[in-house]
């Protein structure tokens, strides 16, 4: 049984988000054609915390590649309409699976090529559908509460891999989070990982939730009155490590052989959750307080006209993300010079804090923030609310490279980012937290 003097409202609820026809798929530019049918069927879930006279708060996991901040907008304010829960305490995270249905607005430039009208209808079609899956799962998540104890840990893991640098920085921390009922009942486990979900390459054209959707799978296995939620840490920069092992010959063995390595991560991955869910834990006796800040992030300096012109000439995908600019130009549109970047940050009374960082986030942030607050009471996720590209580090924007600036022209970005954005996060970081989750060198 559990102890009734540390219960909070919990309530927890899930939606199959599989389409049901083929679809052209997101996070590999070189598929080029609709998907060839499903691994694994995909979800939606919704975490819902605290009872209706205590500011609730929602999170909604959706198992894919990237969502808009548009979309992430939209169904925030259809969940505020009918429930009341303002944006500030609504939180959208994506598992970045990259075998997961394309959405209107996410990396609009990843295949360097129009898509059809027909492949956009579809891609169109499903969008309203996610937004509709999004809002219904988190509305049920609401009817679902029950008195439940909270409670976190941190584990390890080993399979995130530098993919930047042999050897380079990789945050291998698990937290995990546990809610149980009255009865003693797991009701629901949350965990976090920062690695990519690239264990399935481009050359494969099937939905799947990869690693992080074998885990929740396996996870709800083992406990089937659970809902397993997996969401991503500061891992822009790090892949699992299958993805550096020498492959057999024969698309069909080298599909198979991923498909193990997927599963083998998400088994490691639930393995070290079970370890978690019978250690000690820290209960945690607050619903956590949210918080929402936006930053605006700066390019650097625009090409010039004639510097568009001659990226246009090049071909290839920086001459498909040219030409799209020079047409937005001579339609009389604005090129961006910045982007509107959210954070929010959880607080649970002076317990712990989960940070909820927008898009592909690198590993150097995780690692700054864990030594200027306090590690022990610090979550630092990624991959939620919006999807604009690529943030790096100050060290990884003078390095460049792909996660540098390189991966921009994907995501339909004008240019790189201008020198600072790293601190302008950081510093956002601190406006939203408290002084008491601060490293004592810091305070």
């Amino acid at each position: 049984m559990v102890d009734k003097n540390n219960l909070i409202e919990v309530g927890v609820a899930h939606i199959d988000i599989t389409p049901d026809y083929p679809i052209r798929l997101n996070g590999y530019g070189s598929r080029r054609t609709v998907s060839e049918g499903i691994i694994q069927r995909i979800y939606a879930k919704a975490l819902v915390i605290g009872g209706d006279d205590e500011n609730p708060v929602a999170m909604v996991m959706v198992e894919n590649c990237g969502l808009p901040d548009e979309l992430t907008e939209e169904v925030s304010a259809r969940v505020e309409h009918k429930s009341g829960i303002p944006r500030e305490r609504f939180v959208a995270c994506y598992t970045h699976t990259h075998s997961a249905p394309c959405l209107t607005g996410a990396a609009s430039f990843i295949f360097s090529a129009d898509i059809s009208p027909e492949e956009q209808e579809t891609i169109d079609r499903y969008t309203q559908h996610l937004k509709n899956w999004m809002e219904a799962v988190v509305l049920e998540a609401l009817t679902r509460r029950k008195p439940c104890r909270i409670a976190w840990n941190v584990g390890q893991l080993g399979f995130a891999k530098n993919r930047r640098t042999d050897g380079g920085p990789v945050d291998h921390s698990l937290p995990v989070m546990q809610f149980i009922d009255e009865d003693g009942t797991l009701r629901a486990v949350w965990a976090s990982y920062a690695c990519h979900c690239t264990t399935l390459a481009g050359s494969d054209n099937h939905i799947c939730g990869d690693w992080a959707g074998f885990a929740q799978e396996e996870i709800q296995r083992r406990h089937p009155e659970a809902t397993a939620f997996i969401t991503i840490g500061c891992g822009a920069d790090a892949n699992p490590e299958s993805r550096m092992r020498t492959m057999p010959e024969g698309k069909q063995e080298v599909f198979e052989t991923r498909l193990a390595y997927a599963k083998e991560h998400g088994n490691t991955l639930v393995q070290e959750v079970e370890h978690q869910l019978k250690r000690d834990v820290n209960t945690l006796s607050n619903v956590p307080k949210s918080m929402l800040e936006r930053v605006d992030l700066p390019f650097d300096k625009l090409p010039t006209q004639q510097e568009w012109e001659a990226k246009a000439a090049q071909g290839g995908a920086v001459g498909y993300h040219a030409k799209k600019h020079l047409e937005m130009l001579q339609n009389g549109q604005d090129i961006k010079t910045e982007i509107s970047y959210p954070i929010q940050a959880w607080t649970f009374g002076n317990d712990l804090v989960i940070l909820f960082l927008a898009s592909e986030v690198v590993v150097d942030y995780s690692i700054r923030l864990k030594k200027e607050f306090d590690a022990t009471r610090l979550w630092v996720g990624t991959y939620a609310n919006a999807f604009p590209g690529y943030i790096p580090s100050e060290r990884v924007l003078a390095e460049g490279g792909y996660e540098g600036g390189g991966a921009m022209i994907y995501f339909g970005q004008p240019t790189q980012f201008a020198p600072g954005v790293e601190q302008l996060v950081i510093d956002t970081v601190h406006k939203l937290l408290r002084t008491d989750f601060l490293e004592k060198s810091h305070n």
